[in-house]
C-alpha cells in the first residue's frame, strides 16, 4: 500500500506546486530521463521537457490565473509506472485529469499530464478516500 500512497503524494505535490505557482517545484517533479508531454485544456499537445517546463512557467507566472483544487484523486499502479485520474476545480470550470508517472530510484516523477473538460456537476465528485486507490 506504500506504492500508492507515494503516486498520491506525488500528485499532490503537482497540484501544490501548481496552487503554490511554484516552478522549481513543478520542475523537480517532471522527469528528466525519459519523453515528457503535456496537453493543457484548449493547447495543442506539448512535447519535451524544455517545451513543458516553457508552458508551466507561462501558467504559473500568470497572476490572473484561478486556482485550482484537486478532487477524487486515484492511484493505479503497474510495475514502474502509474496514473493518477482526478478531477479538477479551477475557478468555476470542471476538467477531468490523467497524470501519469514513472519511478526513477525511490521518486515517482511525472511525464504526462492531460487534463479537459468534464461535464459531471461538482456536486458529484468522488471524495478522495484511503480505500480508493487500485
Amino acid at each position: 500500500m506504500q506504492e500508492h500512497a507515494d503516486v498520491l503524494f506525488a500528485n499532490d505535490t503537482f497540484y501544490f506546486a501548481f496552487q503554490m505557482r511554484d516552478l522549481e517545484a513543478m520542475d523537480r517533479l517532471w522527469s528528466e530521463r525519459t519523453a515528457v508531454a503535456c496537453i493543457h485544456p484548449g493547447w495543442p499537445a506539448i512535447a519535451g521537457r524544455e517545451e513543458v517546463m516553457q508552458s508551466w512557467a507561462a501558467i504559473l507566472s500568470n497572476e490572473q490565473a484561478p486556482a485550482i483544487t484537486c478532487r477524487g484523486a486515484r492511484a493505479y499502479r503497474t510495475g514502474e509506472s502509474a496514473f493518477v485520474t482526478c478531477y479538477e476545480l479551477i475557478g468555476s470550470n470542471l476538467l477531468v485529469a490523467t497524470n501519469v508517472f514513472i519511478r526513477e530510484g525511490t521518486d515517482w516523477k511525472m511525464v504526462h499530464h492531460q487534463a479537459g473538460p468534464c461535464n459531471a456537476p461538482p456536486g458529484e465528485l468522488p471524495e478522495e478516500e484511503p480505500g480508493s486507490v487500485q
